[in-house]
């Protein structure tokens, strides 16, 4: 029985594709690959799949971790109409080497776009993983690791920037919480108020996250009523409302 030879992760951009290989490589301690696709691309015809062959065959015999990174540039379905042969050859290139890969390395190929790439591509790959978009204890986790080295009321804020920040991808949101740490320090002003800030940029949220919003920011003491009720438009008299399991909430509310 051999342990898996080749990975296919699939997802958004920023959720941890990338960083899931660099882990693989780290947990079994081999060396980490990366194709750079730019490097064997070739204007002469037949010269790109010979290149892609060497780096391949290359890979093969190292134990490493080769990483395939926007497989989709390489293996887009060979039935689109408006793909030339040469790429269309680059696919079969590719299969060929899959199937051959040795059990003593680890073939990790990686896209954002898994409905351009080829059917038999899927069929090659041994285990598929898919990477989501995190959900709201997942972002809380995320930005409170962001925060609590530097910040007091990281618990309060990490649950709310939960809501703010739903949606993004884990990349997007360490970028927005490591601007505003940069902002605070380079205006002086409190990370609080950048923080508030963010949260005001991003609210995209369905009514029942924006009520779930504003009363966090309010009982929680982060801001007051009025400074919640600007933030994410839920009325006063809601904000101060109890929450109720199972309360029905209207479809949209006038502050």
């Amino acid at each position: 029985m051999h342990p898996t030879r080749t990975l296919l992760f699939t997802g958004p951009p920023g959720v941890g594709k990338t960083m899931a290989a660099r882990w693989l490589a780290r947990e079994l301690e081999r060396p980490l690959l990366v194709l750079d696709l730019a490097a064997v691309m070739s204007s002469f015809l037949g010269r790109t799949g010979s290149n892609l062959r060497h780096v391949l065959d290359y890979a093969k015999s190292t134990e490493c971790v080769l990483l395939l990174d926007e497989l989709d540039a390489l293996a887009k379905r060979r039935d689109d109409r408006g793909e030339v042969g040469e790429l269309k050859r680059l696919v079969t290139v590719l299969l060929q080497e899959v199937d051959d890969w040795p059990a003593s390395g680890l073939l990790v190929a990686a896209t954002n776009h898994a409905e351009l790439l080829d059917p038999a591509v899927w069929r090659r790959f041994e285990m598929s993983i898919e990477f989501s978009l995190p959900d709201v204890p997942q972002i809380e986790r995320l930005s409170l690791a962001l925060l609590a080295p530097y910040f007091a009321d990281a618990d309060t804020w990490s649950k709310v920037l939960a809501y703010a920040l739903k949606g993004r991808s884990h990349n997007d949101i360490e970028r927005d919480i490591m601007q505003a740490r940069r902002a605070a320090v380079t205006s002086g002003s409190p990370l609080p108020d950048q923080l508030r800030t963010l949260v005001r940029a991003n609210a995209g949220l369905t009514h029942a996250e924006k009520v779930e919003l504003a009363r966090i920011l309010y009982h929680s003491e982060i801001t007051s009523q009025r400074v919640a009720r600007e933030i994410t438009g839920v009325a006063r008299d809601t904000i101060r409302k109890p929450e109720k399991k199972n309360e029905p909430v209207p479809s949209e509310e006038v502050a």
